[in-house]
């Protein structure tokens, strides 16, 4: 059974970082394109950070140069730090594991971007 579980959310005030862990069992993470998403209230879940089963990392415009995904197969986790939060960051951010257009999804963690 796959299960993916965040954790590292929390309230934090503008310019400040965090970083969400996501903890994998179930799959070796390895072979799965892995990513974050994030969903704020009344809005669409949107892909924030992925990271290829290659390596190859790929973000969402509005947070280029402030997020960076990364990944450690041998302890199947994926980590995503966040830079520079800005209000607009505030969302639950879910942390998604693919391969051949099968997802399985936490149950997420929530950030709170706020002074």
């Amino acid at each position: 059974q796959v299960q993916l579980v965040e954790s590292g959310g929390g309230l934090v005030q503008p310019g400040g970082s965090l970083r969400l862990s996501c903890a994998a069992s179930g799959i070796i993470s390895s072979i799965y394109n892995m990513g974050w998403y994030r969903q704020a209230p009344g809005k669409q879940r949107e892909l924030v950070a992925v990271i290829t089963s290659g390596g190859i990392t790929n973000y969402v415009d509005s947070v280029k140069g402030r997020f960076t995904i990364s990944r450690d197969n041998v302890k199947n986790m994926v980590y995503l730090q966040m830079n520079g939060l800005k209000p607009e960051d505030t969302a639950v951010y879910y942390c998604n594991a693919e391969r051949f257009r099968v997802d399985h999804w936490g149950q997420g963690t929530q950030v709170t971007v706020s002074s």
